[in-house]
This record gives structure tokens, C-alpha cells and sequence, in this order.
């Protein structure tokens, strides 16, 4: 399974189960749902790594009456492991942590290998350690696709890990990569902003 796949099924899901959901994305998958468009109600974690899952948090516990989904990094995850822990505490309603684990940094970029590639880090079992309501992986589109209507009605943390291909690296020493515009360290503050707008609506 691709991220591109991962993360539309993740957008029509949404958008047919649970429009009212906000949704929290990192890494990769925020340019992937930049690519499909997905605007509404949405905040990234930039130049947040690792913070996805208490923005999540955050939100789930501000709103309870509000389903909420993060989508993931594995690299970002792994800077802030204690997340897991910290969300299955505050036990939030209705919250789906997903973790995109394709086992490099970068995804695109350089693809760096994460320090979970070898050995295999296991996201499903640490996030039953820590506490979480459900967790369970996925490694095929056709899986996803069809689990995702329950998956978004979970009740409680629900962590669910997504093996993915990593994509082909773009940059490296033929191809240098470019530095990034201001407006991508930006995009958090105003996001924010919007969000917090429209959930008062």
C-alpha cells in the first residue's frame, strides 16, 4: 500500500462517515492530503515532529462530542513515544491514531531509514502496552478501505498502523533539495486559527 492510497481512503472515509471529524496530519501524509484537497477542519503538526498525537489529544479532550483523527508518522511518532501513553491515559471518545509506517524519514526526499526499520518496530503492540482501547495493522488498500467505517466508530483510542511502501527518494547528491518556503513553517499557526473558527461556529 502507498501513502497516496492510505490517505485518500482516509479522506472518503471521513468525508462519508464523519465530515465533523477533525483532522491532524504530519509528515508525508499533510502533502498528500494537500495533493487531494483536504482543507476543511484539518491541522498539521509542522514544525511540530512528534506532536500529531497531543494536538489530537488536545483536541479530542476540548471536544468530546467530536471524533477526531491524526494521521501519523512513524519517524515523528518515535520522537514523542510517551504520546501513546498520555492518550490512553486521558482515555479521549473517539479517537483514531493512525501511524504511517513505511520505516524512513523523509518519504520522497532522502528516505532516511528510522531508527524502528531493524529490528521491526511493533506501533500495534506498544499502543495495547500503553493502554489504548484498540489497535490493529493494515498492509493492503482493500483491507483499509473496508474496515475504515468501523474503524472511525471505534469508541476510545484506537491506534491503527499502516504498512506502507515508501516512496521513491527525489533528492540526494544529484539532486539537492531545495529549502523549504517559510509558509510551510506557517501553516500550523493558521490553521489553528481556521479550525478554531470554525469549531466555535
Amino acid at each position: 500500500m502507498k501513502l497516496g492510497q492510505a490517505c485518500a481512503a482516509i479522506a472518503v472515509a471521513r468525508q462519508n462517515h464523519c465530515p465533523e471529524a477533525p483532522l491532524v496530519a504530519t509528515m508525508s501524509a499533510m502533502f498528500a492530503f494537500d495533493m487531494l484537497g483536504v482543507k476543511e477542519r484539518r491541522i498539521d503538526s509542522v514544525p511540530l515532529m512528534g506532536g500529531a498525537a497531543g494536538l489530537g489529544l488536545g483536541l479530542a479532550m476540548a471536544r468530546p462530542d467530536l471524533p477526531v483523527i491524526v494521521v501519523d508518522g512513524d519517524a515523528s511518532l518515535l520522537m514523542e513515544l510517551g504520546s501513546l501513553v498520555t492518550v490512553a491515559h486521558n482515555q479521549p471518545r473517539r479517537y483514531v491514531h493512525f501511524v504511517c509506517a513505511n520505516g524512513v524519514q523523509f518519504n520522497g526526499n532522502r528516505n532516511l531509514p528510522t531508527a524502528g526499520v531493524d529490528p521491526t518496530c511493533d506501533f500495534v503492540t506498544m499502543a495495547k502496552a500503553a493502554g489504548y482501547a484498540h489497535a490493529e495493522r493494515f498492509d493492503e488498500a482493500a483491507h483499509l478501505d473496508a474496515a475504515l467505517p468501523r474503524l472511525l466508530a471505534q469508541r476510545g483510542a484506537s491506534l491503527v498502523e499502516l504498512v506502507l511502501e515508501p516512496d521513491p527518494a527525489a533528492f540526494g547528491a544529484h539532486n539537492p533539495l531545495p529549502l523549504m518556503p517559510d509558509q510551510q513553517f506557517q501553516r500550523m499557526r493558521h490553521a489553528v486559527q481556521h479550525l478554531r473558527a470554525t469549531l466555535a461556529a
